[in-house]
C-alpha cells in the first residue's frame, strides 16, 4: 500500500533526530520550499489574450465587408428590377423607380 500525504503538508520528510535535537537545543527548524512562479511577465497568457482579441476584431470586420457587400449587391438587383419594370401607376399617380440614363 503506498503512502499518500494529506494535502497543505509542505516537507513531510523532516528526518526526526533533526527535529528532535532543534526542539531540544531550541533552534528554529528551516523547511527550504523552492517556488515555481516565474517572476516575470506571464508572456504566453498575454499572447494568447491578444491573439484571441485580435481575432475578434476581424471577424467584426469580416462581418461588416460582408454585409457592405450584400447590401450593395442588393441596391445593384434592386435597381436593375426597377429598371426593367418602367413606371407603376396606382389610381392616376405614375411612380417611377428608377430614372433612365436619356433625359
Amino acid at each position: 500500500m503506498t503512502h499518500h500525504d494529506p494535502p497543505g503538508i509542505i516537507a513531510p520528510h523532516i528526518p526526526a533526530d533533526a527535529y528532535r535535537r532543534a526542539e531540544a537545543t531550541g533552534q528554529p527548524v528551516v523547511i527550504v520550499v523552492p517556488t515555481t512562479h516565474p517572476t516575470t511577465l506571464p508572456w504566453r497568457r498575454i499572447m494568447t489574450a491578444l491573439a484571441v482579441a485580435g481575432a475578434v476584431a476581424l471577424g467584426g470586420w469580416g462581418l461588416v465587408v460582408a454585409l457592405c457587400a450584400l447590401l450593395d449587391a442588393a441596391a445593384h438587383t434592386a435597381t436593375v428590377i426597377a429598371g426593367a419594370a418602367g413606371p407603376i401607376g396606382f389610381g392616376g399617380v405614375t411612380l417611377r423607380l428608377a430614372r433612365t440614363k436619356h433625359l
